[in-house]
């Protein structure tokens, strides 16, 4: 893997002196985490010197469970303490570069100021989200870990379906599913875990309260696994009982019609609005315009909600080897609502079109 993690860094760096800059100082935990293999508490990594140097401020057998820096680059421990960007700063100092770039959308003011009375005589400039479009586009590794998480959120969930529901809170079924990750083999969940019922269902970002399941509600659960820190998304909505009621019958309809609208719109190079549209269009017309998501999905990767973000004024387009979910919803107030959610790989049509990594069954079940 090291010649992996040399190959982002290489490329960040050809991104440094398109714009004149000698190095950059990327501190930002999941863009270390990409760039060096991984991202102990607090580290930092300086880019484009003589060597790529993590700097940590404990030591580098601290890192998260399951990852390690590579061994190709140069560790600086921090003897005491400090703050690893401005000890990467001043090791770029020592080094005489004359520019040096900083994410400074993750610095605050206080940190900046401290970097620059470190390193006076270096220009500074800004990274921006440079790392983050680097990450945008996945290889087949980091989509092997996505597809690996996705395989313990389905086990997870399909164990819970098999389960008695009634009576039980969204909450105690939100820790149940959070175990039953860490059972199948994942770090932890990839989010905090949603459990809807009833007038609750449908709620994006829905947080579980101690709502008992009953007769008739609608149940939608979100949840995600984290593998090897990477992060994916599955969301699906069921009915509690023996038979649906027509209206929860027609809105699951229409809302599974905008999801596979969605879907089926993943082709590279397919403007991200589109996408968005896709699935906006399939609701709209149903008269379900008015207060719908923000957003019909996002990418997904080292974190749960990364660039690229389908929304109605998203620029740009989507290029193969880019995971993002779909994952429209409806809410209706005080009834609840529907949500289906998706993590898929875009892929051309030669390959069979997108890679669906999530394959809960999407059937309105009766549980």
């Amino acid at each position: 893997m090291s010649e992996v993690y040399e190959a982002r860094r290489a490329r960040l760096r050809e991104r440094c002196a398109a714009v004149g800059t000698a190095a950059a100082v990327v501190s930002r935990p999941a863009n270390v985490r990409y760039l060096a293999g991984a991202a102990p508490q607090g580290s930092a990594l300086l880019v484009g010197s003589e060597e790529d140097v993590l700097v940590c401020p404990a030591p580098p057998d601290r890192r998260p469970v399951g990852s390690s820096p590579d061994p190709a680059l140069g560790t600086h421990v921090l003897p005491g303490p400090g703050d690893p960007v401005v000890a990467a700063a001043d090791l770029a100092a020592g080094l005489r570069i004359e520019s040096l770039a900083l994410e400074e959308h993750h610095l605050t003011v206080a940190r900046y100021r401290a970097v620059r009375s470190v390193a006076p005589r270096m220009r500074p400039y800004d990274l921006g989200a440079a790392v983050e479009q680097l990450r945008v586009v996945k290889d087949e590794e980091e989509i092997s870990c996505l597809r690996i998480g996705a395989e313990i959120a389905d086990q997870a969930l399909g164990e819970l379906l098999e389960s008695i529901l009634v009576g039980r809170t969204e909450r105690h079924l939100a820790l149940e599913l959070e175990r039953r990750l860490i059972d199948h083999g994942a770090e932890g969940p990839a989010f905090a875990t949603s459990v809807a019922t009833g007038p609750h269902a449908g709620l994006r970002g829905h947080r579980p309260t101690d709502r008992r399941v009953e007769d008739g509600d609608f149940l939608s659960v979100c949840l995600g696994a984290a593998y090897r820190g990477y992060r994916c998304e599955i969301g699906r909505t069921f009915v509690i009982g023996t038979q649906p009621a027509g209206w929860q019958v027609e809105l699951y309809d229409l809302v599974f019609a905008a999801q596979r609208a969605g879907r089926e719109s993943l082709v590279p190079g397919v403007a991200c609005r589109d996408v968005d549209r896709a699935a906006r269009q399939v609701m709209g017309s149903a008269g379900y315009a008015e207060g719908l998501p923000p957003l019909t999905g996002h990418g997904v990767g080292l974190e749960i909600d990364e660039d690229p973000q389908l929304t109605p004024a998203a620029m740009g387009k989507l290029d193969a080897c880019v995971p993002v979910t779909v994952e429209p919803g409806v809410h209706l107030p005080g009834r609840g609502g529907v949500r289906i959610d998706d993590t898929l790989v875009v892929r051309p049509e030669a390959d069979g079109g997108p890679e669906l990594l999530t394959i809960t069954t999407k059937e309105l079940l009766a549980l």
